[in-house]
């Protein structure tokens, strides 16, 4: 019979990780933040998942416990926080934090965690919404080879690239370097997008000759036709990412690599969330460049 999972934070991403869960057999205690996708996740599962008030709760109802939240506030709450799962973790506990947060925070709660006598792993993903719906997320997993093998079943319910980086915190590493790279590919297309159909292009057959050649990439692939409807329901938050490209250089600041280029597009990202957009998915990015070309909505 497959193992009793905790599961806490059923977000945009986490909601549909359950679900990816409980379709592999396991049986869930969810909690979250906010009680409304818990009771729906409850009543959807018909008996598949039950409630918990707290990550203590959590913690008491099950030995493998997964995170997915938005920030390291968010996971110290979770952690250490009152009714925390440092209040009931113990021997032979796995927390499984799916979260992307700093570094620093991840092998704070590794540590926390190996003093209880459990054991931690920062697991962060890559995919967006859809592949977390999908279930083909990339997971790049910090922490030991032993609780990495305990936790792939888990992982293999939910993603189809998943990869030890290294020890606590390289996770986190390896996700900061991974949202450096979306962040730049969503400017460039922003600004290809803008400049082609600025000078009379329809912005369709930019993306056909794009996704043909060097150019193509999976934010042109995923995000592309939709950019140029300007629908821009997020899958993932431009302040969220902004999050993210912060905690990337801190990161470059902490190991001495200068990150010039990730610090140009942070601040497009900046501009984005000071425009109002930071609850809007991080292709709204678009958006910046078009407002700073004078062209409104010119790319739809």
């Amino acid at each position: 019979m497959a193992e009793r999972i905790g599961f806490i934070g059923l977000g945009i991403m986490g909601r549909p990780m359950a679900r990816n869960l409980i379709k592999a057999g396991h049986e869930l205690v969810v909690h979250s933040r906010s009680q409304g996708p818990v009771d729906d996740l409850v009543a959807e599962a018909k008996g598949a998942a039950i409630a918990a008030g707290s990550p203590r709760e959590v913690a008491a109802q099950t030995t493998t416990i997964i995170t997915m939240l938005p920030d390291s506030p968010d996971v110290r709450a979770v952690v250490f926080g009152a009714n925390g799962l440092l209040e009931e973790v113990g021997e032979g506990h796995l927390l499984v934090d799916m979260s992307t947060i700093a570094p620093a925070t991840a092998i704070e709660v590794a540590d926390a965690l190996a003093a209880k006598g459990a054991s931690a792993l920062d697991a962060p993903v890559s995919g967006g919404d859809k592949g977390a719906i999908a279930g083909t997320l990339s997971i790049m997993v910090g922490g030991a080879e032993a609780d990495v093998e305990r936790a792939r079943p888990l992982f293999e319910a939910m993603g189809t690239t998943i990869v030890h980086v290294g020890g606590p915190g390289a996770g986190q590493v390896v996700k900061a370097c991974n949202q450096i790279v979306v962040a730049v590919a969503y400017a460039g297309l922003s600004e290809a997008l803008v400049l082609g159909t600025k000078a009379g292009v329809e912005p369709e057959k930019i993306l056909q000759v794009l996704g043909g050649g060097l150019a193509n990439s999976r934010v042109l692939e995923m995000r592309g036709p939709t950019m140029i409807k300007h629908e821009f329901t997020p899958g993932f938050r431009i302040k969220l990412h902004r999050k993210d490209l912060n905690i990337a250089l801190n990161a470059g600041r902490e190991e001495g690599v200068p990150l010039a280029v990730t610090a140009l597009v942070s601040q497009l990202f900046e501009t984005a969330h000071a425009t109002g957009r930071g609850e809007l998915d991080h292709s709204a990015l678009l958006a910046v460049i078009e407002d700073a070309a004078g062209v409104g909505r010119r790319t739809e």
